[in-house]
């Protein structure tokens, strides 16, 4: 998985007043969660463009200068509900040797035949959870959807999981292909013509 460095500040005051200021200055007040003890620390609102603003999924270096680096994945995030305005990022902060779980985004990949029929493709989940250690994290899950017919549903039991774990029920769809209106009427109307009778048929 591909990781993005922010560079930051630690922070020695975290109260109220303290953090006002920090977001007046232009800064995102954070906390580092998952170590020996919280690290709190700032940074400047532009350096979570690449982190936040993507559908994509990172994992983070938290470089806070003086020698002090950590890696991370993104926790919990606080925005404005009205401006959008960032207010507070929590992190977590990763090992090389522990297992953690985060979200991924599902990549479709192939040409199905339901919908070369005329079906319509329902993506029923954009993200999935997945669980493994740091460095076999992947991108994105890779969803397959060549096989699918008109009607079919893809399962996360169907997606190949090399080196980690789908966090998810089996039962779980990631994609459907589904019926559409239009195929549907001309289904229905062929139907219709196969039980008609032919023109010219004495009873």
């Amino acid at each position: 998985m591909k990781s993005i460095t922010i560079k930051g500040s630690e922070r020695e005051s975290v109260g109220k007043v303290a953090t006002k200021a920090l977001r007046n200055a232009g800064l995102v007040p954070c906390v580092l969660y998952g170590g020996n003890q919280a690290v709190h620390f700032s940074a400047e609102v532009m350096a979570f463009k690449n982190l936040v603003y993507t559908p994509n999924a990172h994992t983070v270096e938290i470089d806070l200068g003086k020698g002090k680096s950590f890696n991370a994945i993104l926790q919990d995030i606080q925005v404005h509900p009205v401006s959008d305005k960032i207010l507070h990022i929590d992190f977590f902060q990763i090992f090389d040797d522990k297992e953690i779980t985060m979200e991924v985004p599902v990549k479709i990949v192939g040409n199905s035949k339901g919908v070369m029929a005329g079906g319509d493709l329902r993506l029923n989940n954009r993200k999935l959870k997945v669980k493994a250690l740091p460095k076999n994290l992947p991108d994105f899950v890779e969803a397959d959807i060549t096989p699918l017919d008109m009607g079919n549903k893809l399962y996360v039991t169907k997606v190949p999981t090399p080196n980690f774990k789908i966090m998810h029920p089996d039962n779980t769809v990631i994609c459907q292909v589904k019926i559409s209106r239009a195929a549907m009427k001309a289904a229905q109307e062929a139907a219709k013509a196969a039980k008609a009778p032919a023109k010219g048929k004495k009873k």
